[in-house]
């Protein structure tokens, strides 16, 4: 087993998990609004999704992303360029969901596309170090574990924290 398949598999299990999440949620319970200074499980996932999708592909391959590049930011008419990272509260929570299918299907695409990358992606490259703004310098290997991956886990938590406030059963 070499670090791919650990990328892989976490990375698998983080994007089913997440979808599994979104599947049994209507497009307003998406977009519900929680009290105090949190955002909505509709903000979360396409947060986690432009996230995988910007470093698979403006980091990672050099070009645009599958946001830019397949029509997703007008399909969804969401910002073209943000993907949450570094979004005041405010406009955080501005952010509206308008189908939760084609979320999913963005959703869907990214991880198709991460999962690919990881896969093909040299061991070599995976050592490289890359500046991640504001994260700091790491291990290409580390950009996927702890950007994608992990980060992407801890918006899950916020996920299912936000289905069980809307009384849904709690997803993984």
């Amino acid at each position: 087993m070499d670090i791919r398949d650990l990328l892989v598999d976490g990375i698998e299990q983080m994007t089913d998990w997440t979808d599994h999440a979104l599947a049994s949620m209507t497009t307003e319970q998406v977009n519900w609004l929680p009290e105090g200074k949190t955002v909505s499980a509709g903000f979360n996932a396409w947060h986690v999704y432009r996230t995988a999708d910007n470093i698979t592909n403006f980091v990672m391959r050099k070009q645009k992303p599958l946001w830019l590049e397949q029509g997703f930011a007008e399909r969804m008419q969401l910002p073209p360029v943000d993907q949450g990272t570094g979004m005041s509260l405010e406009d955080a929570r501005a952010i509206r969901i308008p189908d939760l299918a084609l979320l999913r299907e963005y959703g869907d695409a990214v991880a198709k596309d991460t999962l690919a990358c990881v896969k093909d992606v040299p061991l070599a490259t995976l050592e490289e170090v890359q500046m991640v703004k504001p994260l700091g310098e790491m291990p290409k290997w580390r950009v996927f574990r702890q950007v994608v991956m992990t980060h992407g886990f801890m918006h899950l938590g916020e996920i299912n924290a936000i289905k069980g406030q809307l009384g849904l059963q709690f997803s993984i």
